[in-house]
């Protein structure tokens, strides 16, 4: 039902995560509270309207329901925000002003209002709490659609690829400061995002990592810059990292090796659960799970302007792809660049889908604008 739904989008930093008016940079008087109203958005409405019908053709297709976490989880979503599932009753003991404030559901899945106000929070403390003042670049990683749908139906995996990434990237950066493990240290925080801009299950890896390596002088850690990686060192470091995954699949039974044959993935659904596995491997591939369509790609809308008028972009000069597998390092943020670095930690830990770019079409399809338009042409999906 979600296959064609959103993306996220930004929120101002705030606790409740109110609907506000945005005031005028020279404006220091505060914004009015607005309660927002999720029953007016498209989302909830496709979500009310569909999600009994959802579950029980899930559960005739499949044999059986959805887990009841998933369930909970949209049930908890259409009551967020909706006075008449509770309610503070706020009121002002200087001017006597009242207000109501709805209670939220604090789900981690897929509410954009509770997913916005952690995006915040959390780049705030990251900005503030965590990350020194010193060059920070993201490293991006991202995977074949077979591993996309084995860490979906498999996810204790994911620990061991962190380990294997992040252990790859620690330790490139500590050679490129010319120094070894037992000389320096850096610093990483790594999130790990389960979607896609066109709310596609793509699981992939945005890992901050110092630019930088520390080390000891007269017992005072001095940090040293490093340069940025050229295309060879990425290409290099990208195979180094697909030969490690690799081994490491091997050896977690993930994935089998004969003599004189190519390697190959054994069952992924092997252990998912019965329901859960047709709609992430549809989700994978930007197809239609179940009803009569069910196998079929999901609607695009074209523009042939587009197509016609933008030819096929080059590669960026700091990403790079082999196998399935992609490496990009060319988002930077200098030591004094910290507005740029809250917003990177914004879009990492922003949540899986927006109200913005979701819309209704007059015959009732729920229409998602993609952020940045396919190389074919097609602005919408």
């Amino acid at each position: 039902m979600l296959a064609a739904l959103g993306t996220a989008i930004p929120s101002t930093r705030g606790g409740a995560s109110p609907k506000t008016a945005s005031p005028s940079p020279a404006d220091d008087t505060p914004a009015p509270y607005e309660r927002r109203r999720p029953e007016e958005t498209t989302l909830y409405q496709v979500v009310q309207e569909h999600l009994d019908t959802f579950l029980a053709q899930v559960e005739q297709e499949t044999g059986t329901g959805l887990p009841q976490f998933v369930q909970n989880e949209f049930k908890a979503f259409l009551e967020c925000g909706i006075l008449a599932h509770g309610f503070l009753h706020l009121r002002c003991g200087d001017c006597a002003h009242e207000k109501r404030v709805a209670f939220s559901c604090k789900r981690r899945g897929f509410c954009p209002a509770c997913g916005a106000r952690r995006m915040t929070e959390t780049a705030a403390h990251l900005v503030e709490q965590v990350i020194p003042h010193v060059p920070v670049r993201q490293w991006v990683v991202s995977f074949p659609i077979p591993l996309r749908h084995l860490f979906a139906t498999q996810p204790h995996l994911l620990s061991a690829v962190l380990q294997v990434i992040h252990r790859a990237l620690s330790t490139f950066v500590i050679h490129q400061a010319g120094l070894t493990h037992a000389q320096a240290q850096t610093g990483a925080v790594t999130l790990i995002q389960r979607f896609g801009s066109a709310a596609n299950l793509n699981i992939h890896l945005h890992c901050l990592l110092l630019d930088g390596v520390y080390r000891l002088t007269d017992g005072v850690p001095i940090f040293q810059p490093i340069p940025a990686p050229t295309t060879a060192q990425l290409q290099a470091l990208l195979t180094r990292i697909i030969t490690r995954l690799l081994k490491m699949f091997t050896r977690h039974g993930a994935l089998m090796e004969e003599v004189s044959e190519i390697p190959y993935l054994t069952n992924p659904d092997a252990d998912a659960d019965p329901a859960l596995a047709p709609l992430q491997a549809a989700a994978c591939t930007y197809r239609i799970a179940l009803g009569p369509r069910a196998g079929q790609k999901v609607l695009t809308w074209k523009d042939p302007s587009l197509r016609l008028a933008s030819p096929e972009a080059p590669q960026s000069p700091g990403c790079v792809s082999a196998q399935g597998f992609s490496l990009h390092a060319d988002t930077y943020c200098g030591p004094q660049q910290r507005q740029k670095l809250e917003r990177l930690c914004r879009y990492i830990t922003r949540p899986a889908l927006g109200h913005k770019r979701l819309r209704r079409t007059p015959a009732g399809e729920v229409v998602l604008q993609l952020k940045t338009p396919y190389r074919d042409g097609p602005p919408t999906s």
